[in-house]
């Protein structure tokens, strides 16, 4: 872990966060067919986003700097990078849940080796689950399943 790094992460990450709180108040707060508006979504990223950061800020400072370096591990990096990628390209055409779900699995067994049916559970009831909860609970819009799958 790179202290002075993170910490300057922190920092541009938090002000992301902030700009993304502040630019969902110019988003319009209805959406066709939904609850939910369009300005829901960006403003909890934003939220979520700036509360991680603060507590990254904080580890770092919390933690004494270790005077030997780290290795970056660009290849992990370069794997989540490329689904977060594939994620984003592919979600409208195959769905949230099995998009979400590919990404998941792709990402924990990027970080973990193993445990494949632990991460397969995890991916699946975390992707159904939001999507049930923003879907049904929320009256949210969001791509289900693929047309071609039969499932609707």
């Amino acid at each position: 872990m790179n202290f002075s790094f993170d910490r300057y992460a922190g920092i541009v990450f938090c002000a992301i966060g902030i700009a993304f709180m502040i630019g969902s108040r110019s988003i319009t707060a209805s959406s066709y067919g939904s609850n939910v508006g369009a300005n829901i979504f960006p403003m909890f990223l934003g939220g979520f986003l700036s509360l991680m950061s603060v507590r990254l800020i904080y580890e770092t400072f919390r933690k004494q700097q270790h005077k030997s370096k780290s290795n970056l591990d660009y290849k992990r990096f370069g794997i989540i990078f490329a689904a977060a990628v594939l994620y984003a390209f592919f979600l409208e055409d195959i769905g949230f849940v099995i998009s979400t779900f590919l990404f998941l699995l792709i990402g924990f067994q990027t970080m973990e080796r193993g445990k494949v049916w632990k991460s397969v559970l995890i991916a699946a009831c975390f992707s159904y689950g939001v999507y049930y909860l923003f879907v049904n609970v929320l009256d949210g819009s969001l791509p289900g399943f693929p047309a071609w799958l039969g499932i609707s």
